[in-house]
């Protein structure tokens, strides 16, 4: 869950710097076998659409089934969805600061039980813990959803949003490819679809972490006596509206 007032050492009076917007990437730099690999995954996102609408179903009713009154903050499904042998977890949850959404899901890796965990960043001033060792987390990117349960953005957050291990967006980027929900609970159409949308969208994700970095760059050096990644006033860092549908059409030439 996450904190709801801010550490001691904040001032409310302080001038907060002018973020950018993120910039969305352009399909036009990729290469043949690029396209190939990008729209191979969004083909298993329509593959899962198929299976789930002919039911009358969606990713996000997969999740939230038999788990009660849909609660701000609590995760979905409860204990979180875990592929250990792919070091990956994801939940869905709702919260402030989030646009029109309904809710998002959170991806992350377990860093810490990889055979090569990398090195979190130690540029920054600590005065909340960070998991370590065998508990260290990598949050990967948040996807926002509309009501009828279809993605209609990526985002960034800071650490204090998801009680991450902070690393650089490079280190972060990389990890990206290791994400894998490969096992049916709570639903396999929907783990399916998750791993995809990370594949699909792997450039959109790789500009917001860069894009992430920068602005906790900025945020840094405005208010150089602030442990920036706990400052309440900076929680959604970047976003990018996104389309299944219009990337593919990009990555096809249409």
């Amino acid at each position: 869950m996450r904190p709801e007032s801010p550490p001691d050492g904040l001032a409310p009076t302080d001038v907060l710097p002018s973020l950018p917007e993120p910039i969305p990437p352009s399909a036009l730099g990729f290469d043949a076998r690029a396209r190939e690999v990008l729209l191979a995954a969004g083909n298993e996102i329509r593959e899962c659409y198929r299976v789930l609408e002919r039911g009358g179903l969606n990713v996000v009713g997969e999740v939230l089934r038999e788990q009660g009154d849909f609660v701000e903050l609590e995760h979905y499904p409860r204990d979180d969805v875990e592929d250990i042998g792919h070091y990956s977890q994801y939940y869905y949850h709702a919260h402030r600061g989030v646009g029109e959404a309904h809710g998002h899901f959170h991806t992350f890796i377990r860093t810490g039980l990889l055979a090569s965990p990398p090195l979190p960043e130690a540029t920054f001033q600590v005065s909340e813990p960070w998991p370590r060792e065998q508990a260290a987390i990598a949050h990967l990117i948040a996807i926002a959803m509309d009501d009828w349960g279809y993605p209609i953005g990526l985002f960034t957050t800071n650490r204090w949003v998801t009680g991450e291990t902070w690393y650089a967006a490079e280190t972060v980027a990389g990890l990206l490819p290791g994400f894998v929900i490969d096992h049916a609970n709570p639903s396999w159409p929907t783990n399916r679809w998750i791993t995809a949308m990370l594949r699909l969208f792997h450039p959109q994700i790789e500009a917001l972490l860069a894009h992430r970095d920068a602005c906790i760059g900025l945020w840094q050096r405005a208010l150089p006596e602030c442990d920036v990644l706990e400052d309440r006033r900076l929680e959604v860092i970047g976003y990018l509206p996104i389309s299944v549908e219009a990337w593919m059409a990009q990555l096809q030439g249409s």
